[in-house]
């Protein structure tokens, strides 16, 4: 049987959590198009189809949320550790090891399979870890769950200490919710595999932050978010872009390894961002400058058919809410744990040990050599 570099077109498992269609350009999660759970409904939700396979009632809803908000609260054996960790720390290795020290209390979210409170508890707890320590890194006090918002406006909350804009919460909304799951990628195929062997949550939440922490999966969009500071203003946009495409260039925020034509999370963020564009300066640059680009690179790449990805519309949202570069990946992180903890519902319920071979391409030993 021939290898397979990197697994690359390999099925590993069968899954009814979401669709990734590169071809056509389709996101679905389980019946539903991702780009139109982005623009009509909340981040829970979303987490509650991706996790129980269909939308709430609004009283199962009110429900959902109250449980949401029980868990946002930080356990003070954890706070006493997040205290011990150099503020310098890079936030990725700050929820590994908070992971890590939850999954070595309550035992009902280290059991083996994972549990609905588990869940919950942790995807709920995550944005208080990150704006806990980010604001103690900054000299800045932590601010307490605020019981009233809903989970992303509660993140942007902790993280200011005022009650956000509508506009940033709506948009952050959207990119949370199409950041919350992607298919069979390395973080989540990393959690599968840990779980696989009936290991408990947090070991294998632990392995998918690892692998969201690389650059080549978890990286910030930086690049975009350089280009568009760069660029500053809509009268400068196509003197810019003109000249990174005649120096050879490449435009950061355009082309995907998977989506062939458009990326339907593109389309959502671009969507809202053109309906709050005259709200936020950076939602009116960035739709500009999709446009401008769009037209460019069909003179100077004709046929290439290079479309705006998820990275350009990221960076713009997180450009206008001023969310500091170093919190992107713990942020897409924050969302990525409602996808995790489905798939590793999913693989509890129809477990089977993942175990790949291998090539042996190495020396034999001279017994075992063809003569």
């Amino acid at each position: 049987m021939a290898s397979v570099t990197g697994l690359e077109g390999v099925i590993a498992a069968e899954t009814e959590l979401s669709l990734v269609d590169g071809q056509n350009g389709n996101l679905v999660y389980r019946g539903y198009e991702a780009k139109e759970l982005a623009l009509h409904k909340s981040f829970e939700e979303t987490a509650y189809l991706l996790w129980y396979g269909s939308l709430p009632s609004q009283e199962t809803l009110n429900e959902f949320k109250a449980q949401w908000v029980a868990g946002r609260t930080l356990p003070a054996t954890l706070e006493s550790v997040l205290d011990l960790l150099p503020n310098e720390s890079d936030m990725m290795s700050i929820l590994r090891t908070a992971i890590s020290v939850l999954g070595t209390g309550d035992n009902t979210q280290s059991a083996w399979p994972p549990s609905d409170k588990a869940i919950i508890a942790y995807t709920a707890l995550l944005p208080t870890i990150i704006a806990y320590k980010y604001r103690q890194s900054r000299g800045l006090s932590p601010i307490a769950p605020h019981t009233d918002l809903d989970h992303v406006a509660n993140y942007l909350y902790m993280l200011t200490g005022e009650i956000p804009q509508p506009s940033h919460v709506k948009v952050l909304t959207a990119y949370f919710i199409l950041a919350m799951e992607h298919g069979m990628n390395a973080s989540t195929f990393a959690g599968r595999v840990v779980l696989s062997t009936q290991s408990d949550l947090a070991s294998a939440l632990c392995a998918s932050i690892g692998a969201m922490k690389g650059p080549l999966h978890g990286g910030a969009p930086s690049e975009v978010l350089h280009m568009l500071d760069e660029i500053g203003s809509k009268d400068r946009a196509e003197e810019y872009l003109r000249n990174q495409l005649a120096s050879g260039k490449r435009l950061m925020g355009f082309g995907h390894r998977i989506y062939k034509t458009n990326d339907p999370r593109a389309e959502a963020l671009r969507r809202i961002m053109t309906e709050l564009s005259s709200e936020d300066p950076w939602f009116e640059l960035a739709v500009h400058v999709e446009k401008t680009a769009v037209d460019l690179l069909a003179v100077y790449k004709p046929g290439r058919n290079l479309y705006v990805n998820v990275e350009f519309y990221a960076a713009a949202v997180m450009r206008a809410i001023e969310l500091p570069p170093h919190l992107f990946t713990a942020s897409f992180t924050a969302s990525r744990m409602v996808g995790w903890t489905a798939h590793l519902l999913e693989q509890a319920s129809c477990n089977r040990i993942f175990r790949p071979q291998s090539t042996y391409i190495g020396e034999l030993p001279v017994s075992l050599r063809q003569s």
